[in-house]
């Protein structure tokens, strides 16, 4: 599997980060997971320099994608080129965003009409892109995904893993990463948030490519 983590400049840390690192999880499995930027070196909204995995053209080849948030989100939802740049496929893709990511689905309209979540913020400039948004911290429609709230993160590595895997996959993802004496509940939390999306959580129903 080819997970593009799209990664813009000024971008927020744990969006793409937790993602990452709980998807990293699946490596054993053969999940290739990217950070996947326009540029080659982008910098977050708190002044850490990462040097990308994947260019932004990987997007379009990947079995999923998920779109972090930032601080220049609101201008790259105006850059009509960089739109036409993030090149995504519902019918083929799993799409999840997070926070103000979901003002760029919106704008690539891969959400219409559908309730998505974003974090409070973002919340705004989401209605203004005519999409009505909802007061929890994940919902998916079919193959698209949005998450509210910066460690809402974990809910949408934890839906891909789920939709592309299997449910004793993402739990055993988010019990590594719990805190100690926690985890328990932690994992069960998590998949409650996100098994009421998923059709089979215990064989994916996604085709397999990898």
């Amino acid at each position: 599997m080819r997970i593009a983590i799209l990664t813009f400049e000024g971008f927020n840390e744990l969006d793409s980060f937790i993602a990452a690192g709980i998807l990293g999880r699946m490596r054993p499995q053969r999940w290739e997971i990217g950070i996947t930027s326009p540029t080659e070196r982008v910098t977050s909204m708190n002044g850490v320099t990462i040097v990308r995995q994947q260019p932004l053209d990987y997007a379009a080849e990947a079995d999923a994608v998920l779109i972090g948030s930032g601080v220049n989100t609101r201008r790259i939802a105006t850059d009509v080129d960089m739109l036409r740049r993030i090149r995504l496929d519902p019918a083929r893709q799993l799409i999840g965003a997070q926070c103000s990511g979901a003002l760029l689905l919106a704008k690539l309209g891969l959400i219409g009409k559908l309730p998505a979540c974003t974090d409070l913020t973002s919340r705004p400039w989401v209605e203004d892109a005519g999409v009505e948004v909802i007061d929890a911290p994940f919902i998916a429609h079919g193959n698209v995904a949005t998450a509210g709230g910066c460690l809402a993160s974990q809910y949408l590595a934890a839906w891909l893993i789920l939709r592309l895997a299997g449910r004793a996959e993402a739990e055993a993802a988010l019990h590594y990463v719990a805190p100690v004496g926690e985890k328990a509940a932690y994992v069960e939390r998590a998949i409650a948030n996100v098994l009421p999306f998923v059709k089979d959580a215990q064989s994916a129903s996604w085709r397999r490519t990898g």
